[in-house]
C-alpha cells in the first residue's frame, strides 16, 4: 500500500479521542512504545505528558494550540470523510501488533464503528483496552493461557463457524451470526482456551487482566490461519 505512514518492527500504541485515563495507556505503552494518536486522541497524549511519533486523521477534533505542539512533518492529514480515524490509522499502521487506547467507552456509536473496523483492518492484529475489556479479532486460531473461570466472550461480526478446546460451553459445530447465535458469558475451564475460527469476524473479549497474555499470543505474528 502507497499511503503507509508507519511501518516499524515496534509494537504501536495508537490513541483514540474516547474515554480512557492515564492507567490504560501506561499499560499499552509497557508492551507498545511506539505511539501514535488518532486525531483528537493527540489530546489525551499531551495532556499526559508525551508527544506522539505521529497523528494521522482529519486532523477536525484538534485544537490549534494543541496542534501546534505537534511537529509539521508528523501530522497527516487524511480529508476523505468516509472512514472513522481509527479506520484511516488502521489503514497506514504496519507493525507486529498494534493496542488501541481512547476507542472503547463513552459513545457507544463510536464503539461499533471501531469493531467494524477491527474486523475490516488490512493490516496486523489490534488489541482494544478498554477500562474492564480487551477486544480482538480472531480470523484464524490461538490458544490463550487464560485463569480458570475467566470470562472468554465470542461476538460475531459477521456469520462465521469456529470450534474450541478449553471453554466450559464448546462452540464446535455451532452458527454464529450478528443477528442469531452469540457466544457472550463462556468461561475457561483448567488449562488453555484453544479458539479457531473458519474464516473472519469473530470478535473475542477478555477480562482486562489478560492484556499480557493476549500480547504474547497476538504479538507473535498474529493468529495462525
Amino acid at each position: 500500500m502507497d499511503d503507509i505512514i508507519v511501518q516499524t518492527p515496534e509494537n504501536i500504541t495508537l490513541v483514540g479521542a474516547g474515554q480512557a485515563h492515564k492507567g490504560q495507556l501506561q499499560a499499552a505503552l509497557a508492551h507498545a512504545p511506539y505511539l501514535v494518536a488518532a486525531d483528537g486522541g493527540a489530546q489525551m497524549v499531551l495532556n499526559y505528558g508525551k508527544t506522539p511519533k505521529k497523528v494521522i486523521g482529519d486532523l477536525d477534533s484538534l485544537d490549534r494550540p494543541n496542534l501546534a505542539k505537534i511537529p509539521v512533518g508528523d501530522r497527516h492529514h487524511i480529508a476523505e470523510q468516509d472512514s472513522t480515524d481509527f479506520e484511516k490509522c488502521l489503514a497506514r499502521l504496519r507493525a507486529p501488533l498494534i493496542l488501541g487506547v481512547g476507542f472503547l467507552g463513552a459513545r457507544l456509536d463510536h464503539q461499533l464503528a471501531a469493531f467494524n473496523a477491527l474486523v475490516r483492518n488490512p493490516g496486523g492484529p489490534c488489541i482494544l483496552i478498554g477500562e474492564r475489556d480487551i477486544v480482538f479479532h480472531l480470523p484464524g486460531e490461538a490458544a490463550l493461557d487464560l485463569a480458570p473461570g475467566s470470562r472468554v466472550s465470542l461476538f460475531p461480526m459477521a456469520p462465521v463457524r469456529g470450534w474450541s478446546r478449553g471453554l466450559d460451553w464448546p462452540i464446535a459445530g455451532l452458527d454464529f451470526a450478528p443477528g442469531g447465535r452469540i457466544g457472550t458469558s463462556n468461561r475457561a475451564g483448567e488449562g488453555p482456551v484453544q479458539l479457531g475460527f473458519e474464516g473472519p469476524g469473530m470478535l473475542v473479549i477478555l477480562p482486562l487482566a489478560a492484556l499480557d497474555e493476549a500480547v504474547r499470543v497476538l504479538g507473535r505474528g498474529g493468529p495462525s490461519r
